[in-house]
């Protein structure tokens, strides 16, 4: 089985550097004219309830089938939700953040190891059924959290978390083969599908 981990097109917040977590926002026009449709076709696409990804993946996989997945939704960013951080820089609770290296409690959101608990227990829970129904692809399109989280627990080589991040309407092409052995996805390589931009 191969697994397509993908994260959504660009919005409003993606262009203009805000945190984006819970705040619903539709793909921005620009971001909806970068997208390609993907070379692989699912069975099924796995999104979360941010509409943001269900409009990516009508765009990646038209007419494939969309279950939606509440626990692969982005981080909450509490208070920083739509800010930049340079509207923060002088934010204390911002600057404790950071300085404890974006892993802390976010206040009134989430700390990057609930985040991350919560995200990869739902991504396991649809590697299994799709190792157990032997299908050839799982294809997911979620959120950059979601790429670092799932990427930085299972993915082979290892890596850092924030190295992980994937671009907007890309991410990565993995190998599941030893996931119901121990666990672990081998990284085949980039994935990317969002149209060249001129030079010059």
């Amino acid at each position: 089985m191969r697994v397509l981990l993908l994260r959504h097109g660009e919005t409003a917040y993606n262009a203009q550097g805000r945190y984006l977590g819970r705040t619903d926002l539709p793909l921005s026009p620009a971001g909806r004219g970068a997208l390609i449709p993907a070379d692989l076709v699912p069975r099924v696409v796995y999104v979360s309830p941010l509409r943001r990804t269900a409009e990516t993946a009508e765009i990646l996989f038209p007419g494939v089938r969309q279950a939606v997945i509440p626990d692969l939704r982005e981080m909450d960013f509490g208070v920083f939700e739509g800010r930049s951080w340079r509207d923060m820089e002088d934010f204390a609770p911002y600057r404790r953040w950071v300085d404890g290296g974006c892993r802390g409690p976010v206040p009134a959101g989430e700390s990057m190891a609930q985040f991350c608990e919560r995200t990869c227990a739902a991504f396991a829970a649809l590697a299994d059924g799709a190792s157990k129904e032997g299908a050839e692809l799982l294809a997911i399109v979620a959120h950059g959290g979601t790429q670092m989280a799932v990427m930085e627990r299972y993915a082979l080589p290892r890596r850092d978390y924030f190295s992980w991040r994937g671009p907007l309407g890309g991410g990565f092409l993995l190998d599941a083969a030893r996931w119901t052995s121990d666990r672990t996805l081998l990284l085949l390589g980039a994935a990317a599908y969002t149209r060249s931009l001129p030079s010059g």
